[in-house]
């Protein structure tokens, strides 16, 4: 029986598992906590793939990705994941994403249970790579997992924010981050990660970079900061 999608979706699908499983065996994901999603071409089909609901993003098996329509109607595969709603939102509010990752990494989950730095930056401007490849994370207030009205909160920060946002806080569950591609969504966000684990090893007494010298950095590299 051939696959019930394009061929051209193979490699999109190739590439999730392989950004799930180097997120699990390095400790960013963990259990079953976690999903990731990409945009699809029309080439590829249209529509978006996700991880399967209570799925392992160590051990993802690719045909089993969910392919959702542009409605989010299952077209193959598993049951979507839970967090659709808020991935599909996303994409909607951002039309430069084209890979949703969502995660419940240690640091980040710390901060929000210690407090954040404020709630519009869960953390200072601290070192030049965080300027240059996050920029600015708000916070979003908890919900129960799955909650709809998180895809109102962040679709609402996307649209007020003054440069372009890449990533949000959920306290208390994890960071969700966007980008172009499956490999740049991870590594902005294993770059968040650090951050907040340089901060919290630090007792959170480090200053500040100054207006100066953030202004240097959104001149010379475009930040989204």
């Amino acid at each position: 029986m051939s696959q019930p999608w394009p061929s051209a979706q193979n490699a999109v699908r190739a590439e999730v598992a392989r950004v799930g499983a180097s997120l699990f065996q390095r400790g960013l994901v963990h259990s079953t906590a976690g999903n990731i999603s990409v945009r699809l071409s029309s080439e590829q089909g249209d529509g978006f793939l996700i991880t399967p609901t209570d799925a392992c993003l160590g051990f993802l098996d690719p045909e089993q990705l969910s392919w959702v329509g542009e409605d989010g109607t299952l077209v193959a595969g598993a049951r979507a994941s839970k967090t659709l709603t808020l991935h599909r939102r996303i994409y909607a509010a951002a039309p430069q994403a084209h890979c949703v990752l969502h995660t419940h990494s240690t640091h980040l989950v710390a901060l929000t249970l210690q407090g954040v730095w404020r709630p519009d930056d869960i953390l200072p401007p601290l070192t030049p790579y965080q300027l240059m490849k996050v920029g600015h994370v708000p916070l979003v207030p908890y919900r129960v997992p799955g909650d709809a009205s998180v895809a109102d909160d962040v679709a609402a920060l996307i649209a007020q924010a003054k440069r372009p946002l890449h990533a949000v806080m959920l306290e208390r569950l994890g960071p969700t981050v966007w980008h172009s591609s499956p490999a740049s969504a991870m590594a902005l966000l294993e770059e968040l990660e650090e951050t907040a684990r340089l901060w919290l090893l630090s007792d959170r007494r480090p200053d500040p970079l100054t207006e100066a010298q953030i202004s240097e950095l959104q001149a010379r590299f475009n930040t989204p900061w």
